[in-house]
């Protein structure tokens, strides 16, 4: 599937040298895309999930771009999960595509990051949470504004480690992406003090999400489940396949709180978000969107205003020159979370705050207060430059 969100000009080169024609820089979106389940109905991600926060960022770099001479373009494509990228990507490059947002699976990214270096080609991570990415696997043409998983744990960490609530019963499901959020969660545990006292999978049988008994099989299972466990202040639940965490909250043996991937859930954005002009970007993604934002509009939108930022400030659409402004100190992209927002230059993750909240509102936001770095506290979240696997070339 192609889209051009923004109507094309002349075909003419990234560099701008004809004349005074613009500089048009091309957007690509290249999605993993197909219809998900969720425990709740509530939770089902939108159809144009991160695609309408590129959108928004891309008529936002218009706005400034059309004084300056530049223009901006978006194209999306679809593949199915799972499937070989590669094709996909190539059309992209065929089109002009310069800069291209993924939000595919991280075996997706890696078949076609070399790939695009060879083209000359910028990527931005807006999907993938795996930690390997920005570690063994980093690039130095890939850039991530979605959060890893190690900044998500630690950003909930901190959180409950300032309530000092500071013993975790962590419970975790069966698939893999479960699994490494549940690693994620033990090293934030071991990186902040927490103690996790019992450790308990619950396995997927392979039923319907929606049990047909409905809320009765799931009120008697769940505390059931859940009897027996040591003293805890918290349960942690690590269930990003959407098989049981959702059911956890209000139904535990003991009335404790839950944390994680249901109850309280840390975020790369809240869609309750109003602090630092949230109520700005909100209102105006509502209203050509017809919905609030979501996190991976965020990092869509986030994406595509760095590239938008760059270009602005070097006047230039070339990728290597966007891209080595993006890495130096003087830039910053403004992104309604309280401060302007920059990549560490070790794994080229961007530094952010990370949400907390429930499914009506925001109950904070980290790092928390008390927890300090020499560099900036955002790098408190997630792995730091002593740690890093990451080799740039």
């Amino acid at each position: 599937m192609s889209v051009n969100v923004s109507p094309a000009r002349a075909q003419e080169d990234a560099s701008g040298s004809a004349g005074d024609a613009p500089i048009e820089i091309r957007i690509g979106y290249l999605r993993a895309y197909a219809p998900e389940l969720a425990l709740s109905v509530l939770d089902i991600p939108p159809r144009d999930e991160g695609v309408a926060g590129a959108e928004i960022a891309v008529a936002d770099n218009n706005t400034t771009g059309s004084f300056l001479g530049q223009e901006f373009a978006l194209e999306v494509r679809e593949i199915a999960p799972g499937a070989n990228a590669r094709e996909a990507f190539r059309g992209l490059v065929e089109n002009g595509n310069r800069f291209v947002l993924t939000d595919v699976s991280a075996e997706q990214l890696v078949s076609i990051a070399d790939l695009a270096a060879e083209a000359g080609v910028i990527l931005f991570n807006v999907g993938a949470p795996d930690d390997i990415l920005r570690e063994e696997e980093c690039r130095a043409n890939v850039f991530h504004t979605a959060p890893t998983r190690s900044m998500l744990a630690d950003g909930l960490a901190q959180y409950l480690m300032w309530k000092q609530w500071r013993r975790w019963v962590l419970i975790h499901g069966s698939h893999a992406p479960d699994r490494l959020f549940a690693e994620a969660l033990k090293r934030a545990a071991e990186r902040f003090g927490g103690e996790i006292v019992a450790e308990k999978l619950y396995e997927d049988r392979g039923t319907a999400r929606r049990a047909d008994s409905g809320v009765t099989q799931i009120q008697r299972e769940m505390p059931v489940f859940t009897q027996g466990l040591p003293e805890h202040d918290v349960v942690l639940v690590a269930d990003e396949s959407e098989v049981f965490g959702t059911y956890l909250p209000y139904r535990t043996w003991v009335p404790r709180p839950v944390a994680g991937t249901a109850g309280l859930v840390p975020s790369a954005w809240h869609p309750a978000s109003e602090q630092w002009g949230g109520t700005q970007i909100q209102n105006r993604f509502a209203d050509r969107i017809g919905r609030r934002m979501v996190s991976k509009d965020m990092s869509a939108w986030t994406a595509a205003r760095s590239i938008g930022e760059a270009v602005t400030r070097t006047g230039s659409g070339d990728p290597e020159e966007v891209a080595a402004f993006i890495r130096s100190d003087d830039f910053a992209v403004a992104a309604f979370r309280g401060q302007k927002l920059t990549y560490r230059d070790w794994n080229q993750q961007l530094r952010q705050p990370i949400f907390l909240g429930d499914g009506r509102s925001v109950v904070s936001t980290s790092p928390q207060e008390g927890f300090l770095h020499q560099v900036s506290e955002l790098d408190t979240l997630g792995v730091d430059r002593p740690e890093t696997r990451c080799v740039l070339d």
